[in-house]
């Protein structure tokens, strides 16, 4: 199987090593069966991806940016983020939510996450094109006195119909290295997660259940909350629910930006959205990372957890298959049909048997029935039971999980 690089670099150290077990070789070919690019690879490559083969991967989705470009995000309407404002355009709604709210503080930013700093409204750099300014969370949830945020690996593999999964064995938990008090804006280092941040097993009160009882990062945050008193699940309920909206808002700019393509079954895309929970327990998106780093070379401990995301990922989508050959194209129908088969997509028999259903599709209850199922339906639903059977430790936000 045959893998293709748009860039090498020392960042992709761990996507190589495990796409090599999987079985690919990098190779510079026209045939290839997987593209990992980096960087946005639509506009470079635009020719070379508009016409793609069924069975061609590429790690990204044509406009993606709706979801991954900070300024995007930011200013999207989605509930749990914080409220922001474009600059220049929107100075006037700037100040008069900070009238409105006096106490407020404010953060500007940049797609490049640069020169992010903690001042009120009135010394703000009103003049700096493509940026933006948001209110900071002022009372952020501290763990042995360090702010701290959640980065959350998700999985995107299909649009119309939207799929959205999230890596359940884990998240990275990050924590700014000084202590959040005595707060002093101008220290950045007590607010602002780096690349020198501080690592979970640095964090005393965790290192019992990540060191000690080799607990996941999730898990032991989860053990801290609850032995404070403290609910977790009110942040993962939210979390999930914060991500479901995202991907439902951006999803028609993402469709609209695919359509320039011969089929939108050709991409997947992992990001990691990187969340702050304030000290009521309150989630708030901060970002969502296209091309996360996965470079274990300043924190080597974490190699492990950025390789089973990998294999998680490309588990699910088909890449890290079970069936083996040198391409991503099945070899026969019979090879497809093994994996997966009409009948392994029949759904409510009872409802199915029915007369009702026999005869006509006019009822919603029936759409799922055999008889009622269009071409491009199956191809659709057995690109989601193979997700399902190939998920690993990944768990589906979207579509929520149905009980009838």
């Amino acid at each position: 199987m045959i893998l293709l690089f748009q860039v090498d670099s020392g960042y992709l150290k761990h996507v190589y090593l495990v796409l090599e077990r999987l079985g690919f070789e990098r190779r510079n070919d026209s045939d290839w069966d997987v593209l990992w690019a980096h960087a946005y690879p639509f506009r470079v490559l635009y020719s070379s991806l508009k016409n793609l083969e069924p069975h061609q991967k590429v790690n990204h989705f044509p406009g993606s940016g709706y979801i991954t470009q900070k300024v995007d995000l930011a200013t999207s309407g989605i509930p749990y983020i914080p409220v922001a404002f474009r600059i220049p355009s929107d100075v006037d709604k700037l100040f008069e939510y900070a009238k409105i709210n006096p106490e407020s503080l404010f953060v500007q930013k940049s797609n490049d996450h640069r020169g992010v700093r903690i001042t009120k409204a009135n010394d703000l750099n009103l003049k700096a094109e493509g940026t933006f300014v948001q209110e900071y969370v002022s009372k952020p949830l501290l763990v042995d006195g360090h702010k701290f945020d959640i980065g959350v690996y998700t999985i995107q593999t299909s649009i119309d119909p939207l799929r959205v999964y999230i890596y359940n064995g884990d998240m990275i938990l990050r924590f700014c290295p000084e202590k959040y008090h005595p707060f002093d804006p101008d220290v950045l280092d007590k607010y602002v997660v780096g690349d020198d941040y501080l690592p979970t097993w640095e964090v005393p009160s965790l290192q019992k259940y990540y060191v000690d009882l080799g607990f996941s990062m999730k898990e032991s945050l989860t053990a801290y909350l609850k032995d404070m008193g403290k609910d977790p699940s009110k942040i993962w309920d939210q979390i999930d629910d914060a991500l479901r909206r995202a991907y439902l808002k951006t999803e028609p700019l993402m469709v609209k930006s695919a359509s320039n393509y011969r089929s939108k079954r050709n991409f997947f895309e992992m990001v990691r959205f990187d969340f702050v929970v304030d000290e009521d327990l309150n989630v708030y998106i901060m970002e969502a990372n296209m091309s996360p780093n996965l470079s274990s070379q300043h924190f080597p401990p974490n190699s492990m957890l950025y390789e089973q995301v990998l294999f998680n990922t490309l588990s699910l989508v088909g890449v890290g298959r079970k069936v083996h050959g040198d391409s991503l194209s099945p070899r026969s129908s019979s090879e497809e049909t093994m994996q997966v088969t009409e009948k392994n997509l029949m759904v409510y028999p009872a409802v199915c048997a029915r007369k009702l259903c026999r005869s006509s599709c006019v009822s919603p209850d029936c759409q799922l029935c055999r008889p009622c199922l269009t071409a491009e339906t199956v191809d659709v639903l057995k690109a989601a039971y193979l997700e399902h059977v190939n998920r690993q430790d990944c768990k589906r936000i979207f579509p929520p999980h149905l009980v009838r």
